[in-house]
């Protein structure tokens, strides 16, 4: 999985999903040679590599003992993790949604490896307990409508949105979208605490916390839900209630493509040309969930843009591990933390290989970027909840 050994680094992600659903045994290897796998051999594995255009290499049991015997060396920070169990995979998305409208869709589609698209009917209906895995879709858990306003308001698909919106809120007995949204972002909260695995990008993730931050609380302005919001309600926000962020600020105007303090995009003053973010180094051996979603064939990233580019780190919450970030410009770009029994990974920035992604932008094709280093972290999201657990000592 190294850069120079490994002609398509996200297909090899579906391979090994592959392998776990036919019940090969299978190992992570973590920090060996880009953060390889090893399966037990099989016609099979190795057909869907040559069909799927994933490099591979064939050992002998001799060899593979003396690479794991490598690995575990106290002098080493490796660790070879087993794999036990393909997790059940949920896209929390709109029916209608395209699917080049998700990066996570899109490179799951990509990697070949199954998943279930899921809404607020499900959600509300429990069905996230059949799930080990779950990915918010670009949703904004507040009811603003994403903060579209301003620019597409009389957007033919602007308009429509909100009609769906409306009418499944309606539907599902709330008079609000913000309180039908509140509802979902509750039952998303209580599957994390009791042990499922969240992913969420863009402004999932600001939203996510902002909604629950902001429970009975009215902050959408009357455009959005038909009255006028609370006076004063910035200082009604409850910071304990989020699982990332504190101490931000919403963004009160209306026609403003942006909901807090939290975002950076418009605070930031980085050129594209320039524009990476760096990956933490921690301990295999002993903080292994960390290490195996930072496993990647590089340590800088490109960054990319979204409606919630990256997070300013004064708002990230000490107890929230940054994985990823731009030091310089004091930005957090990919962050991980527990909640309960579960755990949750937040990711700035709509799509890895689209630098600047906008409404209408043409699809990304994911043949021409096999071994995007921003894509293999979604990837690695997917895949560490098959990891048999150790306890994290940091």
């Amino acid at each position: 999985m190294n850069d120079d050994n490994q002609r398509n680094h996200l297909k090899a992600y579906g391979i090994v999903y592959f392998g776990l659903e036919a019940g090969l045994k299978s190992k992570w290897l973590l920090n060996y040679d880009g953060g390889a796998f090893l399966i037990e051999n099989n016609k099979a594995i190795e057909n869907e590599c040559k069909i799927r255009g994933v490099s591979y290499q064939i050992i002998s049991d001799a060899k593979a003992q003396l690479v794991l015997q490598e690995i575990s060396s106290p002098s080493s920070n490796q660790d070879a993790v087993t794999l036990e169990k393909a997790p059940k995979i949920a896209v929390y998305s709109p029916k209608d949604k395209m699917p080049w409208d998700d990066a996570v869709t899109m490179v799951l589609t990509y990697a070949e490896i199954p998943f279930d698209v899921i809404y607020d009917k499900d959600v509300l209906a429990d069905k996230l307990l059949i799930y080990e895995w779950l990915h918010l879709h670009h949703e904004d858990f507040t009811g603003q409508y994403g903060k579209f306003y301003g620019s597409f308001r009389t957007a033919p698909w602007y308009i429509k949105a909100k009609q769906s919106a409306e009418k499944l809120a309606t539907e599902l007995g709330y008079n609000k979208v913000s309180e039908e949204k509140l509802a979902v972002a509750k039952k998303i909260r209580d599957y994390v605490i009791g042990g499922g695995f969240m992913f969420a990008m863009c402004s999932a993730t600001d939203s996510f916390d902002i909604a629950l931050s902001a429970e009975g609380v009215d902050i959408a302005e009357a455009m959005f839900d038909g009255d006028a919001s609370e006076p004063g309600y910035q200082n009604k926000i409850n910071f304990n209630k989020t699982f990332a962020f504190k101490d931000f600020n919403l963004v009160r105007s209306p026609t403003l493509y942006e909901f807090s303090s939290i975002d950076m995009t418009r605070k930031r003053k980085i050129p594209k040309t320039s524009d990476y973010f760096s990956l933490g180094e921690f301990s295999a051996k002993w903080d292994p969930v960390p290490t195996m979603l930072t496993q990647n064939h590089t340590v800088l990233v490109k960054g990319f843009m979204g409606q919630t580019t990256s997070f300013d780190r004064n708002t990230v919450k000490t107890n929230v591990l940054v994985l990823g970030e731009n030091r310089t410009n004091r930005e957090a770009r990919y962050i991980h933390g527990t909640k309960g029994k579960g755990m949750f990974t937040f990711y700035g920035g709509h799509d890895p290989e689209d630098y600047t992604h906008r409404v209408g932008d043409p699809k990304t094709e994911l043949d021409l970027h096999p071994t995007s280093p921003g894509y293999r972290l979604i990837l690695n999201n997917v895949l560490f909840p098959a990891a048999k657990k150790k306890k994290q000592k940091t």
